[in-house]
């Protein structure tokens, strides 16, 4: 069986100002999601399940699923607020999502065996998807064993504000060994740093792995993250802001050893659209990927 591939594209795009997941950027009109059904599609996924909102499911069918014309097998689901464990009800004020994580569990009715999640919104390259194609089908049966893909943070920063990344903690025999969501990260003109909540700057070196949220599991993970969900939501439900990202639970299943994880190093190309301000170098970088022949014109 080959994996399934799930496209988290439920995002607001707050600091984008618009559905950046259905802006075009391509030479032909493609959007960043059309580069990686066409890179999954060459590494060896199957099916793709995109998570997205009910309020935008005529123009994403419109923007992106009609112009495929059903060449590719793709199940759509959604994300809403009030998709909750038994005994829990949406705090009177909330408009926030309740993050990756919580999109991530409405995939599990359309998955079935190993699968790997990706952002809507970022580019990740053939190499990447190669990579945690070949994991997924080289695995043991140990069902608890995860990969991510690992880009050095030095070359996914954007250059109008500051960006979340998965800081990641590599041992030397390439597990990961601890993952953190930091939400604040840019580059100053003393190196990349991160902000803590009281404003001081952690330094963190160019060469630094994070993760772009390309994830590798198995459906283990839905049991896992259901029960982190549940705590999360016992600690967190009044709070309006909170979130739980999918490193979070990451990190929490390591510490606990009930997963481990590969990282799976990765020098392919990487870019996203964060701000708006970044559109003109996603749009040139595409440019130049059509350019040299790793992409064609039109990709459909």
């Amino acid at each position: 069986m080959k994996p399934t591939l799930v496209i988290l594209a439920a995002g607001v795009g707050s600091r984008y100002g618009s559905l950046k997941q259905m802006d075009r950027v391509g030479p032909s009109g493609e959007t960043i999601m059309d580069y990686s059904l066409y890179d999954a599609q060459r590494a060896g996924f199957g099916r793709t399940v995109f998570v997205i909102r009910k309020s935008i499911e005529a123009d994403f069918r419109k923007g992106l699923l009609d112009r495929l014309g059903g060449r590719l097998d793709i199940e759509c689901v959604f994300q809403e607020l009030e998709d909750l464990p038994p005994g829990f009800s949406v705090p009177l004020g909330r408009t926030k999502p309740w993050g990756t994580s919580h999109a991530v569990l409405q995939a599990e009715p359309k998955v079935e065996g190993p699968f790997a999640v990706i952002n809507a919104d970022d580019f990740y390259g053939l190499e990447a998807f190669r990579l945690m194609a070949g994991f997924l089908a080289a695995r043991t049966n140990d069902e608890r064993l995860y990969a991510v893909a690992g880009y050095l943070i030095g070359s996914t920063l954007s250059e109008h504000g500051s960006v979340a990344r998965g800081v990641c903690e590599v041992g030397s025999d390439g597990w990961l060994e601890g993952v953190v969501e930091r939400t604040r990260v840019e580059r100053t003109p003393a190196g990349i740093v991160y902000r803590e909540e009281d404003g001081r700057l952690v330094p963190l070196p160019p060469e630094k792995a994070v993760s772009m949220n390309f994830w590798g599991f198995t459906p283990t993970y839905f049991e896992f993250c259901r029960e982190v969900f549940v705590e999360f939501l016992g600690r967190n439900a009044e709070n309006p802001k909170a979130e739980l990202f999918i490193p979070l639970v990451v990190n929490r299943l390591i510490k606990d050893g009930r997963a481990k994880v590969r990282v799976l190093p990765t020098s392919g190309t990487w870019f996203g659209v964060t701000y708006r301000e970044d559109k003109p170098r996603v749009v040139a970088a595409l440019r130049r990927l059509v350019d040299s022949g790793d992409y064609p014109e039109r990709l459909w």
